[in-house]
């Protein structure tokens, strides 16, 4: 025996019962040729309220149909017994509880083995066949007319009914649907997921809504559409599984409107994004990072940020047609691929790309270069070499953008942009929203690269007051350093000065005027000047620094703070002045790193306080570190950490001082420090 549910056509033998008869509750009574009820099933009992031993022998007619139709349903028994036809028809019938039912008849002529004749009658309540009729015309319209594709599968998952809208949204006549499988039918559709889903509802019996799936179908063999798809189980009254219902409504206008909708939404999203992420900083090459952090790998797979060199440098230029360009790699940001990576211009490294590379036309006309679907022959103008270009087609990389940078109306360099993992070609979507983020950008990397030159240049300005000395002056091995601030463009009024005096000795001095800018760096520069004047008259420290007060005072309000030192090799000493400055640290062979304990004095400027001289022994090997604030304070620990974190590294006294410096330099100052720092670092050496 087959399960229940099997197909008879297919050979798998009977099946379960069919619950449709159930539903009906058929009553079957057989007579005898005098009309007498011969047999009377339990359907009979329930319709007629008779009881089968109630019934049995008794005259049919009186029993089973209202007395005044007796008569006639007489005359109909006589002429199916003697003729042999069917007869079909409505009678009422009065129950056993005096009840009145119109119930349907039919009635036929049975003849047994022997040649005896018998009436066989099959009655059901009509009530229950006119809604079951309504029921089954009301289903058959709303499938034949319904604007949606409907279909029924069997079990075997196999078509056994397709209504006219489903054949022609698939464009394959429905009876060449029939007995074949969705993939036999559609072979471009997911069939996979599809008859895995329908498996999983014949299963569980749980009802799949709104399901969507894409793909193509005979009726539009070039275009993809969309569908929305719900799966229900058919069940007959029951419970046997019959199969499973499709229903299927062409959503493609809807999907790609919602596709379209979510793209918009994706591109607002990403340039807010970029506004917030673009920019942080002033700092060129993290600009520049930014941009293409924020590209990948939303919009692509590998971005670059090139830029002209020439730019870079601050100058204004245009190529001409047959005109090469010198490109800066400024970032390259690459999604899970090596290849690609290894193809790209290091960020940093300057390359020259000929007149007829893509990235050359972009800049130099400044319009984007969109190649949607790259051949072989395209990698050759994208790439910087044959080797790249092998590196690339390798990657997988299928389409390409490269956006102008433009700011203020000049060409900056260009946002260089592929597609490898990302399955769709650079749209015209796509390229809108590439212009936007590079316009967003170009201006951001124009004002960091401005700030950069203009950075450079302060420095340059800044580094040009402050002294050069040679490493050993008088009986000092001397080294220094100047750091200027993380975040500014302005010269600063720190300073540092080695002044070599008679007899072998030299004035070291270390000061710091308050504030920045300009008038910080001309008040440095007339302190410095003064000091230097005066340290050639052999003046005692605290009496220079009482000459450089009172010239602070007629600097316009200008405050400073210094320390002066004086050291004579042959007395083995220093003499040393402070004016409000931080105390230098000195650091001896055989003993723990100390701050000098000076009297601490008060700022250049402030006057009517007399300042100090103390004398510091300063033998061979001994080391005077004097610097200024920037070195040590922070916002965040206190001033007393940071000294002890100074102390701590001035551990060895045998470190050659330029690695001293760098050292100190390294651990303690910051490039979020927002001051600039002087250090100064001299150790006593063997007079000969």
């Amino acid at each position: 025996m087959s399960a229940p549910g099997s197909s008879a056509e297919d050979g798998g033998g009977p099946t379960g019962p069919s619950g449709l008869l159930d539903v009906l509750n058929v009553a079957s009574v057989v007579l005898d040729t005098e009309g007498h009820i011969a047999l009377w099933s339990p359907q009979a009992e329930e319709l007629f309220g008779y009881s089968a031993k109630e019934a049995l022998g008794r005259f049919a007619a009186r029993v089973m149909v209202h007395e005044q139709h007796v008569d006639l349903v007489v005359k109909l028994f006589a002429d199916v017994m003697a003729t042999g036809r069917s007869w079909a028809g409505a009678f009422p019938i009065r129950r056993k509880d005096g009840t009145t039912r119109l119930v349907e008849f039919r009635n036929m002529r049975l003849t047994d083995d022997r040649g005896n004749v018998y009436a066989l009658g099959l009655a059901t309540d009509q009530t229950t066949v006119r809604g079951l009729e309504r029921d089954m015309a009301l289903s058959t319209r709303m499938v034949a007319q319904s604007p949606n594709g409907l279909a029924v599968l069997d079990t075997d998952l196999r078509y056994v009914s397709v209504n006219p809208a489903l054949a022609r949204i698939n464009g394959v006549p429905a009876g060449d649907h029939l007995g074949r499988t969705v993939r036999e039918v559609l072979p471009k559709l997911d069939a996979d997921v599809l008859e895995s889903e329908a498996r999983e509802v014949l299963r569980t019996g749980e009802p799949l809504v709104d399901r969507f799936t894409v793909g193509r179908t005979p009726a539009d063999p070039d275009e993809d559409h969309t569908w929305s798809i719900s799966l229900y189980r058919l069940e007959d009254a029951r419970g046997t599984v019959l199969g499973v219902a499709i229903s299927m409504v062409d959503v493609t206008d809807r999907h790609r409107a919602a596709v379209e909708t979510e793209a918009a939404r994706r591109r607002l999203a990403l340039i807010a994004d970029a506004s917030a992420r673009i920019g942080t900083t002033l700092d060129l090459e993290r600009t520049a990072r930014e941009l293409a952090d924020v590209a990948v790998p939303v919009l692509a797979d590998v971005a670059a940020v090139d830029l002209l060199d020439a730019v870079v440098a601050g100058h204004r230029t245009s190529l001409g047609p047959a005109e090469g360009a010198v490109i800066r790699a400024l970032a390259v940001r690459v999604y899970n691929a090596p290849e690609a990576l290894q193809a790209s211009d290091p960020p940093g490294q300057v390359a020259r790309y000929g007149s007829q590379r893509l990235i050359t036309e972009c800049v130099r006309t400044g319009r984007p270069i969109m190649v949607a679907e790259v051949k072989a022959e395209d990698l050759a103008r994208i790439a910087r070499s044959p080797e790249s270009a092998e590196l690339l087609a390798r990657a997988g990389v299928h389409s390409y953008l490269a956006v102008p940078l433009i700011a203020r109306g000049e060409v900056l360099g260009a946002l260089d942009l592929k597609r490898i993992h990302h399955p769709l070609p650079f749209s015209q979507d796509d390229l809108l929203l590439a212009r936007e983020l590079a316009a967003r950008a170009a201006v951001q990397i124009d004002n960091a690269r401005w700030y950069q030159n203009a950075r450079t240049t302060a420095l340059t300005l800044q580094r040009s007051m402050l002294p050069s000395h040679p490493p050993v002056t008088g009986g000092l091995e001397v080294a220094s350093r100047y750091q200027p601030a993380g975040a500014t463009t302005e010269v600063g009024g720190d300073w540092f000065d080695v002044i070599p005096l008679e007899d072998g000795k030299t004035a070291l001095v270390v000061g710091d005027v308050m504030g920045s800018g300009i008038d910080a760096a001309a008040t440095m520069g007339r302190l410095r000047t003064a000091t230097t004047t005066l340290a050639s008259l052999e003046l005692d420290p605290a009496v220079l620094l009482e000459h450089l007060d009172r010239i602070t005072q007629g600097l316009d309000h200008s405050i400073a703070t210094c320390v002066y030192v004086v050291h004579d090799p042959r007395l083995g000493r220093c003499r040393i002045a402070n004016a409000g400055h931080l105390p230098p640290a000195r650091v001896r062979p055989g003993h723990p790193p100390e701050l000098l304990d000076l009297p601490t004095g008060v700022p250049l400027g402030v006057g009517g306080v007399a300042f100090a001289t103390t004398d510091v022994d300063f033998a061979p090997g001994d080391q005077l570190v004097l610097y200024t604030d920037g070195l040590v304070e922070t916002r965040t620990d206190s001033l007393d950490e940071r000294l002890d974190a100074l102390l701590a590294l001035l551990d060895d006294p045998s470190r050659p001082l330029e690695e001293l410096c760098d050292r100190l330099l390294s651990a303690l100052h910051h490039s979020d420090n927002h001051d600039d720092v002087a250090l100064l670092v001299a150790r006593a050496r063997a007079t000969t």
